[in-house]
């Protein structure tokens, strides 16, 4: 995989099954990582450069939880830049499959359409971001939404390696249905491996057609080391 750019990575994912999943569940878990071992060590060795971020927010403070993240400033690390711009196509397709189902009008093909959609929406902060977690650190269940202009789909790929670099810290994903019960996911991602999650609700079909189904996403909290996640949205922010 090294010699690979990260698109052709990108385009190589089975798509269809990435689909199927997150229509399903509202999240995918991607098996074949998107970046190298070199790569993720070189996002969290600049986790400390200040001139690449634009915003930094500790979470015990806000009461998201117990951590840190930063978001990036444009222009972004070309990585991630290149992952931002690959995965955002077919992603796109996904999004309109629930566009249509909810009557609702489509996304562009491409990303750059999308950004300057959010500009005119008053929406021009970048929001792929890096985020850190020591022993003790969790994240709140939450939806990245930034603005009235909201992309669907994000992405996250994990950049510290499960047992080896931290323990506990597991994905946590929470649906929840009109009338129902919440239902909630958990898995931890290998290192440079990705999952495909709903920003804020999926389209479910029930007995009147299409609605939403409200989705948050979350951190259990470490019991040991140091996790760093990367994530990629797709929307700016306002």
């Amino acid at each position: 995989m090294s010699d690979r750019a990260p698109a052709a990575r990108v385009s190589s994912l089975n798509w269809d099954a990435i689909a199927d999943a997150v229509d399903r569940d509202g999240f995918a878990h991607v098996m074949r990582p998107l970046l190298t071992a070199t790569e993720c060590a070189s996002l969290i060795r600049a986790f400390d450069d200040d001139a690449q971020y634009r915003s930094t927010i500790d979470m015990a403070r806000h009461r998201f939880g117990e951590g840190c993240y930063r978001y990036y400033r444009y222009p972004l690390p070309p990585v991630v830049a290149e992952l931002r711009e690959a995965l955002y196509p077919h992603l796109a397709t996904i999004a309109n499959q629930w566009s249509d189902r909810l009557g609702e009008a489509s996304f562009p093909a491409s990303h750059s359409e999308l950004l300057e959609m959010c500009a005119a929406a008053g929406q021009t902060k970048p929001t792929p971001l890096i985020l850190r977690y020591g022993e003790g650190g969790w994240n709140a269940l939450h939806q990245d939404v930034y603005g009235d202009l909201v992309f669907p789909l994000q992405v996250s790929i994990a950049l510290s390696r499960p047992s080896d670099d931290f323990e506990g810290g597991e994905m946590l994903f929470v649906e929840q249905r009109p009338r129902s019960q919440s239902r909630g996911h958990v898995f931890v991602p290998e290192r440079g491996h990705d999952e495909v999650c709903t920003t804020r609700s999926r389209p479910v079909m029930g007995t009147r057609g299409a609605y939403r189904a409200a989705m948050r996403h979350g951190v259990s909290t470490l019991t040991r080391g140091d996790r760093l996640t990367l994530g990629i949205i797709f929307h700016d922010a306002r």
